[in-house]
């Protein structure tokens, strides 16, 4: 089955089964993760899914639209590998990708 490794606040890392269809943010909200708030639910309207993603995987990961954009500015956290994992559908070309969850703001 297809997985996605998770790095928690804590920078423990976790591998986990990932169904292809949905979210980086279900797929890790799924998996039990308490580091990520995702409190929008997935509509591009909070930052709190924000997670930073291996450079590896960034050529297959789908263009960042305005709002994302917009709502990453907010974190003080943000830099070059920053996504909202509510934007990102996991499907094979994802397998195996390592997102690490960004910190709090």
């Amino acid at each position: 089955m297809p997985h996605l490794i998770v790095v928690d606040r804590d920078g423990a890392e976790h591998q986990v089964e990932a169904d292809e269809g949905l979210t980086v943010m279900e797929v890790i909200r799924d998996a039990g993760f308490d580091d990520l708030l995702a409190l929008c639910g997935g509509c591009c309207s909070c930052a709190t899914c924000h997670v930073h993603v291996d450079p590896a995987f960034a050529e297959k990961l789908p263009e960042m639209s305005e709002d994302e954009n917009d709502l990453l500015d907010s974190s003080e956290h943000r830099d070059s590998r920053s996504r909202l994992s509510c934007q990102l559908r996991f499907g094979p070309a994802l397998d195996g990708m390592k997102v690490t969850i960004a910190e709090e703001d």
